[in-house]
Formats: structure tokens, C-alpha cells, sequence
């Protein structure tokens, strides 16, 4: 690109051949010299700033001409260059209060289609899928055999004004034949309040954890890892309120915490007046190098069930009690000097703890059994992007079940055999940000019948769609 060159040296030369003779005393000389200095110090720095925005604005039209390939690990957008930051290279940065202005109101608000449909193959039938000792609430279970069209979201989301965000989104899910409609979130998040703090109020997936609040086409792979879908019936959203707090430090350290309404799995019945969920949590992360980057975190989740239904459809369970959750999490990702769209290492690991102290009404007898029984789940994954758009993982999940005592032999709460294990390996490549093909297999050992299971899988984002969080 040709550019004007223009040369701060030749103020001088040419302020002084204007001025008059008689201004030439040693005094008013260096009176001059001393202006045509800072003249000189103020010209060279704007030529530094407007260089500096060339260069930016010339680097954008590159990335978009190239049309690059899209990082291939957990995130779908590219990450962010450096810079002198304060959270963690692949953490993202919240916006600037005024930054609706910037946005553009060419659609307002935002719209994006996500479309996630499969074709899975099982060896033994999906409908008598259980875990024994670990009565299944929520989304959990199998999805169908054969072609689905899975779960599509439709997501609006747009700056309301310069105190407020908004996100919607509406989920579509085939289920034996049947299509259910849902809104999965429906919340603001504040821009402008005081110390780093933001609140979000609505309809969301509770920040616990690690992988909870992270929508289904983001996943790593095709299905929930086995303690989130046991514990928190998939994952866990409600109505309630988020406060989060940022600490302005250089290490990425953020506190919250959450209340409930307190309607969905493992909470039921609305108990507390419409406050029977709460959460605290605690994340920290940073960068190792230009080429390391880490998150870890730790979470307290309580949830209140009144009546609240589990196990089989046909002969569930009923639970009032309390269910407390404990969550300890980390991540750990590697990029060659930071570029993770041409190679990647991700490594990922949750453990969830939980006790359920109340009573269950057994379908024999029909009376309460008190029940106070802990029980436990992880999950450890690698992923491994080898080229642009080329990924491989394996994943292994677990969980681990005490006897919950004599009174609960023959029910779905006693536990059969060994703990439950699950192996899954998965390949997938994107062709670009907005599409992704991949292939599963899984080895589950969690039923009184290992079960092999096989997927494939295709996730496409039409219209907007923002970045994924680290």
C-alpha cells in the first residue's frame, strides 16, 4: 500500500526561514528551539498512532481476504492477539460499557441458526439405557437410532443500550418422533455497574464448574460427559439472578455467585419461595509462556427438591431433599507460540462430589426411605488438533457409588457390579468457523450390558455467532 512519508525533521528548517531577523537573539533562539522540540515530540507521535491504526486496519483486511481456518480445539472463533494483558490470552476480555455504539445496527438484534444433527448406531437398544445406582433426571438418556436432526438453536442476541446485553435462545430437539420447542436462555447482562462487577438476571446455565454453561455445539464431543449428565440431569439452567465480580489484577481471578428459582433437575418444586438453587464459585487462570494458557476452578452448588421425579418414566422415583454438589475443575492448552489455528493441546478434567440427604419414595413400599449417600464423577479428555480443521480426542468418565444401605436392594438405587466406566474416541474437521463434521465411537461400560455406540455428527452456524469463552 503506498503511503505519504512525512518527515518531522524538516519543521525546523522550514519555521525558521518565516521568521523575522530580529527575533534571532540567543534568547528568543532557544525559546524557539525549545517550541519547535515539542512541535517535533507531538507531530512524531501522532505519526506513531496513525502508523500504528494503518497497520491494524491493513492486518484485518489480510485476515479477511485469507478467510483462515478456524481454531479446531474448544473454542470455534480465533482467540484474540496478545496483548498487554490482564486475564489470560485465550480468556476474553469483557466489553467496554459504550461499546453498543460500535456494534453496528444493520440487524438489531443479532441472529444465528445452529444446526446439530446425527446419525448414531447402538448395539443394544437405547431405550432401556440406566445406570444402576444413579436414577437419571433431566435430558439425560440416549437419543434415538438412526438420522436426527439432534438439537438446533435459533440465537438472538443484541446490546440493548449502553447499561444492558441481551441473549436468547430457543432450542428445537427431535425426541421419539416428537419435536419439543424450549427456551434455553433468555437473560441480561449489565455493562455499566462499578468495580468490575457484572449482573446477569433471566433465564441461563449456572456458571459452575466447567462445562455446564457451555451450549451442546461447543461440546468436544457428541454427547455430555457422564458426571454432568447424572448429577445435573445434562446440565443445569434455570430462572434466577448471577452476580460477578472480575479482580482487576494481572492473574484472571473471577468470583460469583448464583440464586435460583430452584425448577429443574436436581432441584424440583420451586422450595424456598422460588429460591431453592444456590451456587458459588471461584475462577483463576493465567499464561505460561506464549505458548501455555490455564484455567481452573472451584464450585458449591445446593439445590432444594420437593417431589421431585427420577428414574424410570414409567416407575420413577420421587426425592425431597437436598442435593449439595461440589465441583473442581482445570484446563490446560498449547499452542505453538500462541497460534492455535495450525496446532493445539487441550486438556480438560472435572470432579463433581455430591450428597443427597433426604427421603425417596420407593415404588415398594409406598412409604419415604431416608437416604444420606455421597456419591462421585469425573471425566478426563485430550484433545489434539494436528493440522487446520483436523482434530482428534479421547475421553474417559467415570463415577463411583457407596451403598446407600439394605432398605434400597432391588430399587435403581442400588448399585450392580462395578462402577461405571465410559471410553470415547472422536475425529472431527472444520472446514472453516462455521462447520464441523465428526465421527464417535464409545465404549460404555455403564449398564448391566456394555453397550458400543457409534456417531456421526455435523454442527453448522448460520448468521452471527459470537466467540466461545476459553
Amino acid at each position: 500500500m503506498n503511503r505519504a512519508i512525512f518527515w518531522p525533521g524538516a519543521l525546523p528548517a522550514v519555521l525558521l526561514a518565516t521568521l523575522p531577523v530580529h527575533a534571532q537573539t540567543d534568547q528568543d533562539l532557544d525559546a524557539i528551539r525549545a517550541e519547535l522540540t515539542a512541535l517535533k515530540a507531538q507531530y512524531e507521535t501522532r505519526i506513531q498512532l496513525l502508523e500504528q491504526r494503518l497497520s491494524a486496519a491493513e492486518q484485518q483486511l489480510a485476515d479477511e481476504q485469507q478467510a483462515p481456518a478456524t481454531e479446531a480445539g474448544a473454542n470455534y472463533a480465533a482467540a484474540p492477539a496478545p496483548g498487554p494483558a490482564t486475564l489470560p490470552a485465550s480468556v476474553p476480555v469483557p466489553a467496554p460499557a459504550n461499546s453498543y455504539a460500535s456494534a453496528g445496527n444493520e440487524f438489531n438484534p443479532a441472529m444465528g441458526i445452529i444446526l446439530n444433527g446425527a446419525y448414531r448406531a447402538y448395539e443394544h437398544n437405547p431405550e432401556d439405557y440406566a445406570i444402576p445406582g444413579f436414577p437419571l433426571g433431566g435430558e439425560t438418556g440416549l437419543p434415538d437410532r438412526g438420522f436426527s436432526i439432534g438439537e438446533s438453536e435459533f440465537v438472538f442476541t443484541a446490546n440493548v443500550d449502553d447499561w444492558f446485553f441481551s441473549r436468547v435462545t430457543a432450542a428445537i430437539e427431535q425426541e421419539d418422533g416428537d419435536f419439543n420447542t424450549s427456551i434455553e436462555e433468555a437473560f441480561l447482562d449489565t455493562l455499566s455497574l462499578p468495580a468490575n462487577t457484572t449482573l446477569r438476571f433471566g433465564r441461563f446455565y449456572s456458571s459452575v464448574g466447567y462445562l455446564n454453561d457451555k451450549h451442546v455445539h461447543s461440546w468436544d464431543f457428541a454427547d455430555q460427559a457422564l458426571p454432568y449428565s447424572a448429577f445435573m440431569g445434562t446440565q443445569y439452567g434455570d430462572d434466577g439472578i448471577q452476580l460477578r465480580w472480575l479482580a482487576p489484577t494481572d492473574l484472571y481471578v473471577e468470583l460469583g455467585a448464583e440464586l435460583f428459582r430452584g425448577a429443574s433437575y436436581p432441584a424440583a418444586g420451586d422450595a424456598h419461595n422460588g429460591r431453592g438453587t444456590q451456587t458459588v464459585f471461584g475462577k483463576i487462570g493465567g499464561d505460561v509462556g506464549i505458548s501455555n494458557s490455564w484455567t481452573a476452578g472451584l464450585s458449591w452448588f445446593n439445590a432444594d427438591a420437593r417431589d421431585r421425579d427420577s428414574g424410570d418414566e414409567d416407575d420413577p422415583l420421587a426425592f425431597d431433599g437436598t442435593t449439595e454438589i461440589l465441583i473442581a475443575d482445570l484446563v490446560w492448552k498449547w499452542a505453538p507460540n500462541g497460534n492455535i489455528r495450525d496446532r493445539s493441546l487441550v486438556f480438560q478434567t472435572e470432579y463433581l462430589w455430591r450428597n443427597e440427604n433426604g427421603d425417596y419414595l420407593l415404588p415398594t413400599p409406598d412409604t419415604p426411605v431416608p437416604i444420606d449417600a455421597d456419591t462421585s464423577g469425573w471425566y478426563a479428555q485430550l484433545i489434539y488438533q494436528w493440522q487446520p480443521g483436523w482434530r482428534a480426542g479421547v475421553r474417559v468418565d467415570g463415577l463411583s457409588l457407596d451403598d446407600p444401605g439394605p432398605q434400597f436392594t432391588g430399587s435403581q438405587l442400588e448399585a450392580l457390579g462395578d462402577d461405571p466406566l465410559r471410553y470415547t474416541l472422536m475425529f472431527d474437521y472444520s472446514h472453516s468457523e462455521f462447520s464441523r463434521i465428526r465421527l464417535q465411537f464409545e465404549r460404555d461400560e455403564t449398564g448391566l450390558q456394555n453397550n458400543n455406540q457409534l456417531t456421526l455428527q455435523y454442527i453448522m452456524s448460520l448468521g452471527a455467532h459470537g466467540a466461545h469463552e476459553f
